[in-house]
């Protein structure tokens, strides 16, 4: 190799240290400054609220009844993006938006509903403390809640 060869080699590797070592300084300075932020609150589950096995059982009759419903989750799914769809066209169909948006909520409540369906029948075998603890996790899940702090 000759010498300018060598002083291309050395400039290349001194550029590419510069922005190395800039990366490593910027990503301390983010993990020690930057990750310190308070964690956003997150919504509490209505049944956090019961003892570790009921709370696994009501999770899991959850997951049930929304595996049951899945294809009328998919089909909500497909109305909102054929809404979509259509409002982004450059002429406004809107009675084919009215009925997609119509298809989706129909959809969304029959979801809904079957879901809550499967919740009334776990509630009616739970006991009258372990029902008041998950009404306590409906009532704090539902509460207004203060705007976060930016």
């Amino acid at each position: 190799m000759t010498e300018q060869g060598y002083r291309r080699l050395i400039i290349g590797l001194l550029a590419f240290n510069t922005f190395l070592i800039a990366a490593i300084f910027g990503g301390a300075l983010f993990y020690l400054y930057g990750g310190s932020r308070q964690a956003p609150a997150r919504l509490p589950l209505a049944g956090e609220q019961l003892p570790g096995k009921q709370r696994g059982e009501l999770q899991k009759a959850l997951a049930e009844a929304r595996r049951d419903v899945r294809s009328v989750s998919l089909e909500a799914r497909q109305a909102r993006v054929e809404a979509a769809a259509l409002m982004g066209k450059p002429d406004l169909d809107a009675s084919a938006l009215r009925d997609a948006l119509k298809r989706a909520r129909e959809a969304e409540f029959a979801v809904r509903a079957a879901t809550e369906e499967r919740a009334v029948s776990f509630a009616a075998g739970l006991s009258l403390d372990e029902r008041r603890r998950l009404a306590d996790g409906l009532v704090q899940r539902e509460a207004p809640r203060p705007p976060a702090a930016k």
